[in-house]
C-alpha cells in the first residue's frame, strides 16, 4: 500500500446509544391563542401531552402541574416573545429553563403538529441533546429592555425630524444647506421663531450662532421662502412630536440611570463608590445620554470600554447597548470563537465530501451584533491599526466583509476585555501594523527592481 495514500484505515466505533440522563424533565411548545402543549413524564414508561391556554393563571396551573410531578427541567421552543412571561415564571419557581432554538430541534420528516414537538422537545432534553439559548440575568433584561425601548423612540424621533426638514423645502428654506444639523441650537431657534410668525429672513438670520461657518448672505438667501398655511401647520405638528420624543428620550435615560445605579448598589453592599477619576467619553456628533454613563459601566464591569477605537465611535449609547445585551459574565461563551457565532459575526462553514460547499456569516437580526458593526463602519477614517485592518481588509475581499471582519474583532477585543478584566492594549496590533508595512515596502521594492530588470534587458 502506497505510505503516501490519503485514505485512512476504518475505524471501529461501538454504536452509541441514546441513554437516558435527565428523566424528569418537561418539553413545552409555547404560542400566543393556540394554546400551549406540555409533554412531561408522569412515571417510568408514560408520558402526558396536555394543553394549557395562554393567560397568567394558565401559566400558573403549568408551573403547579409540572412541580406535582417532580419535573426539575424545562424546555421551551419559541418565536416572537411570547415565550417570556412563561420562562420568566418558571424560573422564578426554581426549574432549570432551557430557551432552545427551533432550527436545532427540527422533528423528523412527517406530519408537524404541536403535540408532536412537544413530545419530540422532550425527548430530546431528556436524553441532553438540547444546548440552552444565552439568557442574560433579570438586571440585565430589565436594562436590556429599556434601552431597547429608548432606541426605537430615537428612530421614531429621527423620522419626525426628516417630515420637519420636508416641510421647510417644500416652502424652498434651504436651512440644511447653511446648517449641518437643524435639531442644533440654531436650526432649533429659528424653527420656533418661524412658529412664532416671524417672517423676516434678516431678523431670523440673527437667531444663528457665531460658529456657523456659513456668509450672512447665504443664510438670509436661505431663509427667504414661500409660507403657506398647510406646510406651516405641518412644521408645527412635527416639531411638537420631536420634542415631546425628546422628553420621553430623557425619561429613559433616568430610568436607565436608575437601573445601573441599583445594579452597582446590589453588587456594592447598598452604596455606590466613588471613582478617583472620571470617564469622559469620546467627542460624538450624536447626541450623548444625559448622565456619566461611561463611569456606571467601569463600576459594573471594571473595565473602560470607551477606551478602545470605535465602540464609542457612534456616541456613549453604544457602550451601554453592548453590555445591555451580552450582560456583564461572558463566561457562558466558551470562548472568543462562540461569542462571536452568537453575535453572527462568523461564518457557518458546511463541508461535504471533504470540501467546503458554503461559507457565509449567517443573516439574522442580532442587537448587539448590529452595534459591532455600525461601530465598525465608523472607523472606515480612522487612523490607527484597526482602521488599517478594515481599509486593508477592504481592498481584497469589499466593504461588506470588512465590516463584518473588523466587528467580529472589536467582539474579540470586548470578550477579552470582560473576561480577563484588563484594559485595551493596541502595541500588538500597532507592531503588526508596522510589520505589514515594512512587508508591503519590500514587495513594491522587489517589484520595482524586477520592472528595472525587465526595462534594461529590453533596452
Amino acid at each position: 500500500m502506497d505510505k503516501n495514500s490519503k485514505k485512512e484505515k476504518p475505524r471501529t466505533k461501538k454504536i452509541t446509544q441514546f441513554e437516558i440522563l435527565r428523566p424528569n424533565v418537561a418539553g413545552i411548545d409555547v404560542s400566543d391563542n393556540n394554546g400551549m402543549m406540555v409533554a412531561y413524564p408522569v412515571n417510568d414508561t408514560d408520558m402526558v401531552i396536555e394543553e394549557f391556554d395562554c393567560y397568567t393563571r394558565d401559566l400558573r396551573r403549568i408551573s403547579a402541574t409540572l412541580q406535582s410531578h417532580k419535573i426539575v427541567s424545562v424546555a421551551l421552543e419559541s418565536t416572537g416573545v411570547y415565550w417570556i412571561p412563561l420562562f420568566l415564571l418558571l424560573q422564578e419557581d426554581g426549574f432549570e429553563v432551557y430557551l432552545v432554538n427551533s432550527k436545532h430541534v427540527k422533528n423528523v420528516t412527517g406530519r408537524k403538529d404541536d403535540e408532536g414537538d412537544a413530545e419530540w422537545l422532550q425527548k430530546l432534553h431528556r436524553c441532553g441533546l438540547l444546548s440552552a439559548s444565552f439568557q442574560p440575568d433579570n438586571q440585565t433584561r430589565a436594562l436590556r429592555s429599556v434601552v431597547r425601548h429608548r432606541l426605537s423612540l430615537v428612530q421614531t424621533c429621527s423620522t419626525y425630524l426628516n417630515r420637519l426638514q420636508k416641510a421647510l423645502e417644500l416652502m424652498n428654506l434651504k436651512i440644511h444647506a447653511v446648517l449641518s444639523d437643524i435639531d442644533g441650537k440654531s436650526g432649533l431657534r429659528i424653527i420656533e421663531a418661524i412658529l412664532a410668525g416671524e417672517r423676516d429672513a434678516e431678523v431670523l438670520a440673527d437667531l444663528c450662532d457665531y460658529r456657523v461657518k456659513a456668509s450672512r448672505e447665504e443664510i438670509v438667501k436661505s431663509l427667504e421662502g414661500f409660507w403657506s398655511d398647510e406646510h406651516l401647520f405641518e412644521l408645527s405638528q412635527c416639531y411638537e412630536m420631536y420634542k415631546f420624543h425628546n422628553k420621553m428620550i430623557e425619561k429613559c435615560e433616568l430610568e436607565i440611570e436608575k437601573i445601573l445605579q441599583q445594579d452597582i448598589q446590589s453588587k456594592n453592599g447598598g452604596v455606590i463608590p466613588k471613582m478617583a477619576k472620571t470617564l469622559k467619553p469620546k467627542p460624538s456628533s450624536d447626541t450623548d445620554i444625559c448622565f456619566k454613563l461611561l463611569n456606571y459601566l467601569y463600576m459594573l464591569t471594571k473595565v473602560d470600554i470607551a477606551s478602545v477605537d470605535g465602540i464609542s465611535g457612534i456616541s456613549v449609547i453604544t457602550a451601554l447597548s453592548i453590555y445591555a445585551e451580552t450582560g456583564p459574565d461572558l463566561r457562558f461563551f466558551k470562548s472568543e470563537k462562540h461569542f462571536a457565532s452568537w453575535l453572527g459575526l462568523a461564518p457557518n462553514t458546511k463541508k461535504s465530501g471533504g470540501k467546503v460547499i458554503s461559507s457565509r456569516v449567517p443573516k439574522k437580526k442580532h442587537y448587539a451584533g448590529q452595534v459591532f458593526r455600525m461601530a465598525a463602519m465608523s472607523m472606515r477614517n480612522n487612523k490607527g491599526p484597526l482602521g488599517d485592518f478594515y481599509r486593508r481588509v477592504r481592498s481584497t475581499a469589499g466593504k461588506a466583509k470588512a465590516v463584518v471582519a473588523l466587528a467580529r474583532k472589536l467582539a474579540v477585543i470586548y470578550y477579552r476585555m470582560m473576561t480577563d478584566k484588563t484594559a485595551y492594549n493596541p502595541q500588538a496590533m500597532i507592531e503588526y501594523q508596522e510589520k505589514y508595512r515594512e512587508r508591503k515596502i519590500k514587495n513594491l521594492e522587489k517589484r520595482l527592481m524586477k520592472l528595472k530588470a525587465e526595462a534594461a534587458a529590453a533596452a
